[in-house]
């Protein structure tokens, strides 16, 4: 990173740093929250429009509309992540911030304008439809397994098939569909709500700071005008890759936040709370896991940097963000299960963002691929290396 980049992502970090300290964080205990326990639309705009006054909204997009290189994007998506509302009130929020990229990268100068713009100025919210029903045999960590299909109708596309887990498909304005069609797999972009799209259900999961929660839909005969193809028909897992190894790391730079602050309660407790004579930080079993902590939080501050360099190349990173994914969701489940377990019963309280932490980064470890799935891939690729090597 330049020296002008460093000392550009240092100002817009502080600037966000202090929003979402100062003016985000007292919203945390905010009861507009759906039945599912995620932030209304209300509450997110309302947050987004402070955001908006603060000079802190989408702030990994500058003036221009260039994005923040990625190493520069990581120092300041942590601040966001100070906060479970820190994302939704920056606009830095998956899906919102991966689909940016990803238009932003692919999209023509007509889908940039209709779709990106909303997006950037946090005016609407998109979702993904990539994953597919398991119990349908469809696509979720292995996105070959896809079963929406769309085929071309005169001058539109028709798509039908079914999506599961769809961040925040209820009350997006902006999606962007996943099906295969004899060229291969597509990409289309698609104004929400529409009649052919239906929520089918939206489960209760384990974290709940993702407006619109997680979905089930079915789609009917989506009819999608042909300029709304997102790049050429048949490219869809090549645009994927664009957008996920990216969108993989910037969840770890949220989360990496969220662990800092969850981190930083923990500590303050251990400090204060007196027990068996002494302050808990004075016990050696609370004191060591504090210290355990910060060797997490540093050892996951490098591989995100580490990976966002080598994003910086304009390299995929395909193996550089499993090993970060891998690495940074199990160090800051480590964290965060230490966090709560250092403030004993006030830690599995909602007194304090703590116990809510401890479930999104539980979550994290399943989401943009388990760690299962990473360690095989690299595995594969360890094969594949050896094989090249040895022939």
């Amino acid at each position: 990173m330049s020296v002008i980049g460093a000392e550009r992502s240092q100002v817009i970090a502080k600037r966000v740093e202090r929003f979402v300290r100062d003016i985000v964080v007292p919203f945390e205990h905010d009861p507009r929250r759906d039945h599912h326990n995620c932030p209304t639309d209300e509450l997110v705009a309302e947050l987004r429009e402070l955001a908006r006054a603060a000079g802190v909204l989408t702030p990994h997009v500058l003036a221009d509309g260039s994005h923040l290189s990625q190493t520069e994007t990581a120092l300041v998506l942590a601040k966001t992540g100070l906060s479970p509302l820190g994302p939704i009130a920056c606009n830095t929020a998956a899906p919102d911030e991966g689909n940016m990229y990803l238009l932003g990268k692919i999209g023509s100068p007509q889908i940039k304008e209709r779709f990106l713009k909303p997006l950037i100025e946090g005016r609407a919210r998109s979702a993904f439809f990539m994953t597919e029903p398991a119990e349908a045999g469809g696509a979720g960590s292995d996105p070959s397994m896809m079963m929406t299909t769309c085929r071309p109708d005169g001058n539109h596309w028709i798509v039908n098939g079914r999506k599961a887990f769809i961040t925040g498909a209820h009350g997006a304005k902006v999606g962007i569909v996943m099906a295969k069609s004899e060229e291969g797999a597509c990409m289309c972009l698609v104004d929400l709500p529409d009649p052919a799209i239906t929520i089918d259900h939206v489960p209760n999961t384990i974290d709940n700071s993702m407006p619109g929660g997680h979905a089930v839909v079915t789609i009917r005969d989506l009819r999608i005008p042909a300029d709304q193809m997102l790049g050429q028909p048949g490219h869809g897992f090549k645009y994927a890759q664009v957008r996920l190894s990216p969108a993989r790391l910037s969840h770890c730079m949220r989360w990496f936040g969220a662990c800092i602050r969850a981190n930083e309660i923990a500590t303050n407790y251990a400090n204060r709370r007196q027990a068996f004579g002494k302050t808990l930080v004075d016990h050696e079993g609370v004191g060591f896991m504090l210290a355990d902590n910060l060797i997490d939080l540093r050892q996951t501050e490098l591989m995100i940097s580490w990976c966002a360099s080598v994003l910086d190349t304009g390299s995929l990173g395909t193996s550089e963000s499993s090993m970060t994914k891998v690495a940074v969701s199990e160090a800051l489940m480590r964290v965060a299960d230490r966090c709560v377990q250092v403030m004993g019963g006030s830690g599995v309280t909602n007194d304090t963002i703590v116990e809510q932490v401890f479930r999104e980064v539980r979550a994290f470890r399943i989401y943009d691929g388990p760690t299962e799935v990473h360690k095989w891939s690299l595995a594969k690729k360890i094969k594949r290396d050896w094989q090249r090597a040895n022939s």
